[in-house]
């Protein structure tokens, strides 16, 4: 489970970075004495949108939501599954388990305290589960109550991690839309800084042209 939180958490670190431009082209047009007019209109080449469009992020979280699992196939990141289903798989392992002890605690439970005080369920002692019959009718509330608390726990995390499924589909598809063109560079500049007034090694990052 920690792997699936660290990793998501990881992933939502990361803003997206959107370009919009905008590019002017000269069109012909013919007019009624078919004499031609030459005006600038803007044709816009928004690459973000385009991108959106192309992967969508709301197919990808709706997919997920309605299947784990779903989104990261939509997004291509196959390797992604197992960590899901691993996850999810291990919630549900330990619900099936909390919920069996607790069952069987509570029955060991209502028998005892049916016999000390009403003298009834005698016949059903038997059935008690072999490693509970030695523990007390103290010790069997207790082992109930904490069951019945993991319980609750491990639906929670199920239905968080489902959560965390989606967030990470979503994600994912919003990054296929990062601009990882040419026109994005990252440099390191010694020099004066006037921001910090002092010399040192500076980041410069250019974004278009």
């Amino acid at each position: 489970m920690r792997i699936v939180f660290s990793f998501v958490f990881f992933l939502i670190l990361f803003s997206v970075v959107s370009l919009h431009a905008q590019e002017k082209e000269p069109v012909v047009i013919s007019t009624k004495d078919s004499v031609p007019v030459i005006k600038n209109t803007v044709a816009s080449g928004n690459r973000y949108d385009s991108a959106i469009k192309a992967h969508s992020p709301k197919k990808a979280a709706l997919r997920s939501a309605i299947l784990p699992g779903l989104g990261q196939i939509y997004n291509k990141k196959y390797w992604k599954l197992p960590i899901i289903y691993g996850a999810l798989g291990t919630c549900t392992g330990i619900f099936f388990y909390n919920l069996g002890n607790y069952k069987d605690t509570r029955f060991a439970y209502r028998v005892k305290y049916n016999m000390r005080v009403n003298g009834t369920d005698s016949a059903l002692f038997s059935q008690i589960k072999s490693k509970l019959k030695p523990l007390d009718e103290e010790s069997l509330r207790y082992y109930r109550n904490q069951f019945r608390r993991d319980i609750d726990y491990s639906a929670l995390f199920f239905i968080l991690l489902w959560g965390l499924n989606v967030v990470d589909a979503t994600v994912d598809a919003h990054l296929k839309s990062f601009d990882v063109s040419p026109e994005l560079s990252l440099q390191f500049k010694p020099g004066y800084s006037e921001l910090a007034r002092t010399n040192g090694l500076s980041i410069v990052m250019k974004i278009g042209k």
